[in-house]
């Protein structure tokens, strides 16, 4: 089975569906479609093969405007940035460095519009050597020529760099882009990409599952015990955000 992101509206729901899983004894998957992108299993097989070294920052940064309008249903929903968008970012990471320890997350809306969430800043704890650090706009309005939608990958010997076109201009979007600064190189490359985000991971997401139910995949990719860590996180960061600051002390 194939379950549509998210896994529930919230954790609560997300325990109900493993459950329900667990009872029937059901081959059951979420659709995090991006850990099946191209530009994304191009990244992992760089990581992989020790191009980056050992992975030390990640940077997710985006500033683009969000035609929230396509998707009717999620103008009154009171979940909506993290849940509905970040949370493909969230599971990647998740993909790629682990589970984090905890997460400080912050997520609001904006005052031109009555969507719940818009805007999250949020960085994930990996303890001394790892940064993570998510910068989400979607009301950055004002043209193309300054917004952005990428991920900057570091590692001790490596780095590589995303572009995810599909967001920019959605839905028609623009190319992805992915370049990588490769161990013991001496300059960017730009590495060949077959396909997009859209539909391709989809086509991929749907194959896994068909493939392990079949016996010719091993592994599960985003099996519902998976997916219940990345609405585990999710529901951490909508706690941060909720929960007060660190308040500043007042000058004496």
């Amino acid at each position: 089975a194939l379950i549509q992101k998210p896994m529930g509206s919230d954790l609560s729901q997300a325990t109900e569906i493993l459950e329900i899983c667990r009872s029937k004894n059901l081959k059951a998957a979420v659709n995090f479609q991006l850990r099946f992108a191209p530009m994304m299993l191009a990244l992992k097989d760089a990581i992989a093969k020790g191009w980056l070294g050992d992975v030390v920052d990640f940077d997710a940064w985006l500033a683009l405007a969000t035609p929230w309008q396509l998707w009717e249903f999620l103008l009154q929903a009171p979940r909506v940035e993290i849940a509905m968008h970040s949370i493909h970012y969230l599971d990647l990471i998740r993909q790629l460095l682990g589970d984090p320890k905890g997460v400080h997350a912050k997520t609001l809306g904006h005052p031109g519009h009555k969507v719940a969430q818009t805007r999250t800043s949020a960085i994930l704890d990996y303890g001394d050597t790892v940064r993570c650090a998510l910068s989400i706009n979607h009301d950055h309005k004002f043209g193309r020529k300054h917004q952005a939608c990428e991920f900057r990958i570091c590692g001790t010997e490596g780095a590589a760099y995303l572009k995810l076109g599909l967001n920019l201009d959605y839905p028609r979007g623009e190319p992805d882009i992915l370049e990588i600064y490769p161990k013991g190189g001496s300059d960017w490359i730009t590495v060949p990409l077959v396909g997009a985000w859209f539909p391709d991971a989809f086509a991929g997401r749907m194959a896994n599952v068909q493939r392990y139910a079949s016996g010719e995949d091993a592994e599960l990719v985003s099996s519902v015990e998976d997916g219940w860590n990345t609405m585990a996180l999710v529901e951490a960061a909508y706690q941060s955000s909720a929960a007060p600051a660190t308040p500043i002390a007042a000058r004496p």
